[in-house]
């Protein structure tokens, strides 16, 4: 390396040298003995001059500075994980303001003052209707800012950039699209009033409400950063797979300093910079308050949040002073400043917020006389004005442009805000403010004056909205803007066009069954993917996701055939390079192997699954995961994929309380279809055999990705092997529906009787068929319950129509239809707990009595499992007899005979309760 010279010039004009000779820098980078020791000498010379001329608060500025030469050097030093706490691009280095400050000042007043008049205006006609009017007070100038100058739109065949719109900040989304003249004033007056006559606006950003409007659901803490992330990876797995080209859409991410506590919001830091995902940025609003008080009281959030980020490999950007400190900054010759910024904490810049100037003048500036005299100059009041970065327009600008243009790394800017700014006494910068709805007159006046919003006094008081007329300078300057960036954000457009989706012929070996062939439900999916995958029209569509479960689920020959995405490629070669079934990584690699994050995996999963509205392309993403560890685990996302009207296929393998036999209590998923049962664009199934999953797998394809519905599926899928029949007549019907009759009973029984079973619990009841003819003259017909969510959906859906209806010819429900005719009892089984078959139960002729795993798991074999938890064969048959007793056909000491005939413990405690 060259040598390098750093100066400080002092009072007496000392300087320091430091010189690296590189002839004598030894083949280890250590350098030799000497060299090292003119290292210390040379700093402690320059620690020496700094003490003695009381110039400590310089010392970390030093450092950095020294640091980073020697980084441009070519000396590989570790990256430091904080700086000092003031900005990280200097006055001299900011780029010229390229808008009209003036014209952006009053467009961003308008839109302020819009944002809070919705939420006043609806609280004061609906006290309880709710609202923010803080947040977005805070980050108003980050908003604009970047629409202004940096936020692309999708007008012609563009990208539009992906925003994650922080999601109490909404009133101002709403606010500016009112100012763009896209909103309605009537709209505006129906904020949170969305049943209204007009239509109304959502609480918060939701695609399945407002879906031309809204890109991202958002305001579930912590969900939209670690879904930018993954959005931002799917769009570089796009490119290198070749299915998008032109300008690549940046990802921005809108989050607050109190959101990051969320472990979604960092868990996944590090896989944005290990894939150098630079079309990634994240905005964090540090106003340095929760919903209840300070973020971090006693510390800094943002020298917290900088460590935190720099650590995982991000370029950060520090955004905390305002052009106003830039001249006590640059006059601060013996650092007492930089020193006095560094101690106090995030609780005193609250109370500073709150206070009068000759406050801060005292506590803060007050400790050191020198600091004091530097402000002898400014009136109380121009202390107070003193702007934090976050709201000052040049501040965040520079940091905006210096993101986009950042190479190799992720970018955050840790904006320093203050919550409720221009609030004033009414909640800026106050515990209360995340809360506050109303303000009262007065308060509305001086927020008017504040801001310069041409309303005269008598019109204040109601909180009329304000716009400029439509041929204004500040709407024509606004709309050229849009223009220029390509149209409006956020904004939402489907514009994928329909998939050509496989026809009968692709399914043929699924439905004509296994033969001889023992198989899981799983393995069964799997070679059905794998056929989808070697289709020419949706084939390389097709979006595979695991969490580090690709042996288990028996999916390891996909990485060979389709590879596993590394925007890197493999620079290694895998210890299983010489088998058929080694670990294979490729920059077009198109299965996503996320390791084991089912957050993770889940944002994948919903990047592939709006990708026809997001990017202009269908995807089809297959994700498979242990059943458990969905719903259960990640069900807010799974939730956020519905509103985001996500597509697709969630494949929870290794499903069942008694089928995964060997796991026990934290893998046995006997709930997850209960859960699923409460997600409204979820289609559920809990399929038995091949040519099941083949029926729904392939419905599923037409209608999403041909007919266009956003809806997105959910299949359990079972690791127990065994035959798979061949597909009986006419019954695709009832596999899509829910229920089909599959193995009728043969006829000439004293007693009649129904078996619902569904996933390998109908083997059972198939089973429970036979034992009931022979040994107990039952004739029990078997049906396979595919989808009781859908079922009971239906049934309400047709009992509402009625009672709505109630001089019209009634409507039967699928259920009632098909059930109509049958005579006898009627029991299900299967292997998940029982509310999930009693959501049929009113529309059962005579009611159903349900067999169902209901407590936590255990260890052992499927056979004493499935006896433990009551619902194998033998259980579902005394069940039978049980219901024909309960109907007055069976005498009850039949039934107890019954019991011990099968040996079933009447005595053994309830495993609900084990």
């Amino acid at each position: 390396m060259s040598a390098k010279i750093v100066s400080m010039e002092t009072e007496n004009k000392s300087t320091s040298r430091i010189i690296t000779p590189a002839e004598n820098e030894q083949p280890n980078g250590r350098g030799n003995k000497n060299d090292r020791e003119k290292w210390v000498s040379s700093l402690e010379h320059i620690l020496e001059l700094i003490l003695k001329n009381e110039q400590a608060g310089q010392a970390s500025l030093l450092i950095e500075e020294l640091t980073e030469r020697l980084r441009e050097s070519g000396v590989k030093i570790p990256r430091t994980v904080s700086t000092p706490y003031i900005n990280t691009i200097p006055r001299e280095n900011e780029p010229r303001y390229p808008g009209d400050r003036e014209i952006e000042r009053r467009i961003k007043s308008y839109v302020r003052w819009n944002a809070m008049a919705m939420v006043v205006k609806a609280n004061r006609l609906h006290p309880d209707i709710g609202g923010h009017i803080s947040t977005y007070a805070s980050s108003a100038t980050l908003y604009e800012v970047a629409l202004n100058h940096f936020f692309r739109g999708g007008d012609s065949d563009n990208h539009a950039d992906m925003v994650y719109f922080q999601g109490h900040a909404s009133p101002g989304a709403y606010a500016r699209a009112y100012v763009e003249w896209r909103i309605n004033a009537p709209k505006l007056h129906h904020f949170r009033q969305e049943l209204s006559p007009v239509g109304g606006l959502s609480s918060y950003p939701h695609p399945y409400l407002m879906p031309d409007f809204w890109q991202f659901p958002s305001v579930s803490m912590g969900l939209a950063p670690i879904m930018s992330i993954y959005q931002a990876r799917f769009v570089r797995y796009l490119q290198s797979r070749g299915l998008l080209s032109g300008v690549e859409p940046r990802v921005w991410c809108f989050a607050g300093d109190g959101e990051m506590d969320e472990p979604e919001a960092s868990g996944a830091l590090t896989l944005a910079a290990r894939e150098n995902l630079d079309n990634l940025i994240w905005v964090v609003n540090c106003n340095l308050q929760r919903l209840d008080g300070p973020v971090r009281g006693n510390g800094k959030i943002i020298q917290e949040l900088e460590s935190l980020f720099r650590g995982a490999g991000w370029n950060v950007i520090k955004v905390i002073w305002g052009s106003d400190w830039d001249p006590l900054l640059e006059a601060d010759d013996k650092g007492l400043l930089l020193k006095r910024m560094e101690e106090a904490v995030d609780g005193d810049y609250q109370k500073y917020s709150v206070e009068p100037g000759s406050y801060t003048r005292k506590h803060f500036f007050g400790k050191y006389p020198e600091l004091l005299e530097m402000v002898n100059h400014m009136t109380d009041e121009q202390i107070r004005k003193l702007l934090r970065g976050g709201h000052d327009p040049a501040k965040v600008y520079a940091a905006y442009k210096r993101a986009v243009e950042h190479k190799g790394a992720p970018t955050v800017i840790l904006a320093k805000t203050v919550k409720g700014y221009g609030l004033g006494e009414a909640g800026e910068g106050r515990n209360i403010t995340h809360q506050q709805k109303k303000l009262n007159e007065r308060e509305l006046r001086e927020f008017r004056t504040r801001f310069d919003i041409p309303l005269p006094d008598e019109e204040v008081v109601e909180t009329p909205f304000y716009r400029p007329p439509l041929d204004s300078r500040e709407t024509q300057y606004l709309l050229e803007r849009r223009r220029q960036l390509g149209g409006f954000v956020p904004e939402r457009r489907v514009r994928a066009k329909p998939l050509n989706v496989p026809d009968e012929s692709n399914y043929v070996e699924f439905l004509k069954g296994s033969g001889d062939h023992p198989m899981s439900t799983t393995m069964a999916t799997v070679r059905l993917l794998t056929k989808l995958l070697r289709h020419e029209d949706i084939g390389k569509r097709i979006v595979p996701i695991i969490p580090d479960e690709a042996r288990t689920f028996g999916m390891d020959s996909l990485f060979r055939q389709i590879g596993i995405y590394s925007p890197k490629g493999q620079l290694y070669e895998p210890v299983d390079r010489e088998t058929l079934l080694y670990y294979n990584e490729a920059k077009d690699g198109q299965i996503l192997e996320e390791g084991i994050t089912e957050a993770g995996s889940m944002s994948s999963f919903i990047a592939a699954g709006t990708a026809y509205a997001n990017l202009g392309i269908n995807m089809i993403p297959f994700y498979f995961y242990y059943s458990m560890f969905g719903f259960q685990r990640i069900g807010d996302l799974i939730w956020a994929a519905a509103d985001n009207k996500a597509k697709g296929f969630l494949l929870g393998a290794t499903a069942g309380r008694t089928t995964l036999n060997g796991e026990g209590l934290q893998h046995q998923d006997g709930h997850s279809h209960l859960l699923a049962s409460t997600v409204p664009t979820l289609l559920t199934y809990d399929a038995a055999f091949a040519y099941e999953i083949a029926v729904i797998v392939k419905d599923g394809l037409r209608r999403l990705y041909t007919e266009g519905e956003e809806y997105f599926y959910y299949l359990t899928l079972y690791n127990e092997s065994y035959e798979m029949p061949p597909m009986p007549a006419g019954a695709e019907e009832g596999i899509l529906k829910g229920l089909y009759k599959l193995k009728p009973a043969s006829k000439g029984k004293k007693f009649k009787a129904h078996l619902f079973g569904s996933g390998p619990l109908l083997r059972e009841a198939l089973r429970a068929q036979e034992i009931l003819a022979e040994q107990f003259d039952v004739s029990a017909d078997v049906w396979s319950a595919t989808s009781y969510k859908l079922l009971r959906g239906d049934a309400l859906r047709t009992r509402r129509w009625n009672m709505l209806h109630p001089t019209a010819t009634p409507k039967k429900s699928y259920i009632e239809s098909v059930l109509q005719d049958e005579e006898g009892v009627f029991i299900a089984v299967s292997d998940y707990m029982k509310m999930v078959a009693d959501q049929i139960t009113p529309w059962v002729p005579g009611g159903l009595l349900t067999l169902g795993t209901d407590g936590f798991g255990r260890s052992d074999t499927r056979e004493n499992l499935r006896r433990f938890f009551e619902v194998d064969a033998e259980i579902a048959a005394v069940a039978t007899l049980y219901a024909l007793f309960q109907k007055g056909f069976l005498a009850g000491h039949a039934v107890e005979q019954a019991i011990k005939k099968l040996r079933v413990d009447p005595e053994k405690p309830f495993p609900l309760y084990l």
